[in-house]
Formats: structure tokens, C-alpha cells, sequence
């Protein structure tokens, strides 16, 4: 089996597809192989999957962790999502901008998203069973969400009015985010 990769104009965004083999039965895939992965630049190691249901216009985002960042790789078992990542990388030429794709179980593309970005997505379909691997475990201590909507950002969501969290109503600007970020890289470096 083969890994299609498609580089995104934000460095290390990857959109992967794997081949898959369909018959009258149905079809399989390989979603996830070690080497393949890592011939694709993807040279993490996951430690978490999380699973996510959602229904028509929920929108989970744009999240982060901030001492502690997660690569992701995002892939949709069934309906279709708007997949977003923002480069929340500071010192990157893409610093604050986003790039989205769409994800479906049909046509099993996956989204990695690597460490220092935002991460969220909107539901598109009657409902999407949304599956991601995690390269570090989910801290809520370290765990911060920038405003969907934000301006600054101005993510062009295909979505008008977006079913929240009330968690995700409370979400940061951008412009609050950006010391935090900085102080971050700084203590790193």
C-alpha cells in the first residue's frame, strides 16, 4: 500500500490520503503505518487516540496546549468535517495563518497537524465520527482555545452560526493569545 502526501503552504501541515482496495464487499485501508508515516515527515510518536461525535454544525476549536503540545493526525470514520489548523508556531513566516481541508469517510484523507498549531474542525454532515492521534497527553492545565471567529485569524469556516461549548465560548482572541505563545517559545529556548 501507498501514502499519497500533500504539503500545505504552512511547513509540516500534511494532508496524507492512503490507498484503500474496495470490492463489492467494501474497502480497506491503511490508516496509520510507522514507516510510511515517517518517510512522509511525520517522525512522532502518538501516545493518545481521542474519538469525537458531533452532529451538523458543531464546531470544536481552535485548540491547543501550551508547555505541552500535541501533534495530531485527524481522520474522519464516517460524514465529512471542515479540517483547521493554525500555525500558532511565533518566529514562523506563517505565524498566525490558517489552512483548512475537508475530511470525510469517504474519501479518508487525514489532516497531520504538528506541534505549536491550533486544531479545530465544524461538522458538515448530518453527523462525524472524528478519530485523532495525539503525540502527547491532554493536560486541561496546559489546554487553551483562541475564538473561532476571531478577526485576526479570519478562518473562512463554511459554517455561518456554529453549535459551541460553553468552553469554547470563552475562548481567548488571538491578540490575548500571542504573549502567551511568546513566553512559551522563550521558556523553551
Amino acid at each position: 500500500m501507498s501514502l499519497k502526501v500533500e504539503k500545505t503552504p504552512l511547513a509540516g501541515l500534511l494532508v496524507l490520503t492512503p490507498d484503500s482496495f474496495s470490492d463489492d464487499r467494501g474497502y480497506l485501508a491503511e490508516t496509520y503505518h510507522l514507516e510510511r508515516y515517517r518517510e512522509a515527515g511525520i517522525d512522532c510518536e502518538f501516545v493518545q487516540d481521542n474519538q469525537s461525535f458531533s452532529r451538523r454544525n458543531v464546531l470544536r476549536g481552535l485548540h491547543a496546549q501550551l508547555k505541552k503540545p500535541q501533534a495530531k493526525l485527524a481522520r474522519v470514520l464516517f460524514g465529512e468535517i471542515f479540517d483547521v489548523a493554525v500555525d500558532a508556531r511565533p518566529g514562523s513566516p506563517t505565524f498566525g495563518k490558517w489552512h483548512g481541508v475537508t475530511l470525510s469517510g469517504e474519501n479518508l484523507r487525514q489532516l497531520f497537524i504538528p506541534e505549536g498549531f491550533l486544531h479545530g474542525f465544524c461538522v458538515m454532515s448530518e453527523s462525524a465520527l472524528v478519530h485523532y492521534k495525539c503525540s502527547d497527553l491532554y493536560d486541561p492545565s496546559e489546554s487553551f482555545g483562541i475564538k473561532w471567529d476571531d478577526p485576526d485569524l479570519a478562518v473562512k469556516w463554511p459554517i455561518q452560526a456554529p453549535i459551541l461549548s460553553n468552553k469554547d465560548n470563552q475562548n481567548m482572541s488571538w491578540a490575548e493569545a500571542r504573549p502567551l505563545l511568546e513566553k512559551a517559545k522563550a521558556k523553551k529556548s
